[in-house]
């Protein structure tokens, strides 16, 4: 949300009660992941093996997940895994943007609370 989202111009006890619904709909904790699911199709190398003619094995699940400036890190995931994964990862997006929606409207309640002391 950005300054033009018109948190300024909902009564204050909108905004809490926005900011409670946003938090309630905060998925489980235990079920989030940050990284990126990724399909891949390989070659084994053996120069018998139907790869080494184009037809690659696969799909192959890989998870990444970037730790810092050019550091990455991850593993396979089992076919069975990939739908979990990818609800995992779509609760770490759905996280950070209620947090990030919840920041703004304690940003503008605490914007409010300054200009009620300057007035008081």
């Amino acid at each position: 949300m950005k300054a033009s989202s018109g948190l300024g111009r909902l009564p204050e006890l909108a905004l809490r009660q926005r900011r409670k619904g946003l938090a309630q709909q905060l998925p489980p904790v235990t079920e989030i992941l940050r990284g990126s699911l990724v399909e891949r199709y390989v070659t084994c190398g053996n120069p018998a093996c139907k790869c080494a003619r184009g037809e690659r094995h696969g799909p192959v699940w890989y998870l990444t997940v970037t730790l810092g400036r050019g550091r990455t890190t991850g593993g396979i995931i089992p076919a069975d895994k990939v739908e979990q994964v990818r609800g995992w990862i779509e609760n770490y997006h759905a996280v950070k943007d209620r947090l990030e929606k919840i920041s703004e409207i304690n940003r503008e309640l605490l914007r409010r609370g300054r200009q009620a002391k300057r007035k008081g």
